[in-house]
């Protein structure tokens, strides 16, 4: 016996046969779209190639087998010098002690501004619905424009030092964890809030009492993930005149040959920092996400 199947004009036919092509030419339209973004991105990579090795000083290709010649001049002068690597660690813990709290500093400030502008971004949850896109675009704003070009202007306003730092890591913040804790918020019962419209609370108050604590853990989860960045980009800034070990990092290169041995004390001391930052943050997130 053969099954007899409707298809969307009513007609009868083989069900087996039908899905079968169905699923062919589901497969063909794939394959077509994959060729086709496949040729696409070869192409934009051998221009985009073609492009930047016209504009470079040197070729790449004839440049290639120099890549490793700098690491392994870096590499041979702290080995020799081994003995002094962890007096100079140690010499670098106050840099570093000053990056962290960068970080910490634009994490919390950035942090906090995320929250009020996820709140105000979200719909449903907004206190005026009809700005919900203006908040929207602000935090696009924010995190658009790059840290260190953000703080290269405010350098130039303010001089250099941790200020611009903290400034210039709190705006892209607020943008980034705004954009993730909206997404977050979207996805709160509603359910307590009406309750307390109910009984006349404010916006404030239904948004203190019904809506943080549902979402309180995963946002303080993203938090702790976005502190891991904020590390790393205060460093990254230091090399601009913000201060920290990225600036220490900066000296050390700039004296080149002489000072390597300092460039991998320094290295070791940012790697081994983040990689502490990032298992102790990996625990606080388990425990706040899954409790445990």
């Amino acid at each position: 016996m053969v099954d007899i199947a409707f298809g969307p004009q009513g007609d009868k036919g083989p069900g087996p046969t039908n899905g079968r092509d169905a699923y062919l030419d589901l497969v063909r339209r794939r394959r077509m779209y994959g060729g086709i973004l496949l040729m696409l991105f070869v192409a934009l990579m051998a221009s985009g190639f073609r492009l930047a090795e016209s504009r470079n000083a040197g070729g790449f290709i004839d440049g290639l087998p120099q890549v490793f010649a700098f690491p392994s001049e870096v590499i041979s002068e702290a080995w020799a010098k081994r003995a002094e690597v962890p007096g100079l660690i140690w010499a670098h813990v106050p840099s570093l002690i000053e990056t962290i709290n960068i970080a910490a500093v634009s994490t919390l400030a950035g942090g906090l501004a995320a929250m009020v502008l996820a709140l105000l971004s979200t719909r449903g949850l907004s206190r005026w619905p009809r700005l919900t896109g203006v908040f929207r675009r602000m935090m696009d704003a924010f995190r658009a424009v790059p840290e260190i070009v953000i703080a290269l202007v405010l350098i130039y306003l303010l001089g250099g030092g941790p200020v611009p730092a903290v400034i210039a890591i709190a705006l892209h913040t607020s943008g980034a964890l705004g954009k993730l804790f909206s997404e977050v918020a979207e996805n709160a019962d509603l359910k307590p809030v009406e309750g307390l419209t109910s009984v006349g609370a404010t916006w404030g108050q239904k948004m203190w009492l019904g809506v943080i604590p549902q979402v309180a853990p995963n946002w303080l989860s993203y938090a702790l993930l976005r502190f891991e960045i904020n590390v790393r980009a205060s460093a990254i800034l230091g090399f601009v005149g913000e201060g920290g070990i990225g600036h220490d990092l900066k000296l050390a290169m700039q004296w080149g040959q002489g000072r390597y041995d300092e460039v991998v004390a320094i290295f070791l001391l940012l790697f081994l920092t983040i990689v502490a930052i990032d298992r102790l943050s990996d625990r606080a997130r388990e425990k706040l996400v899954r409790g445990r």
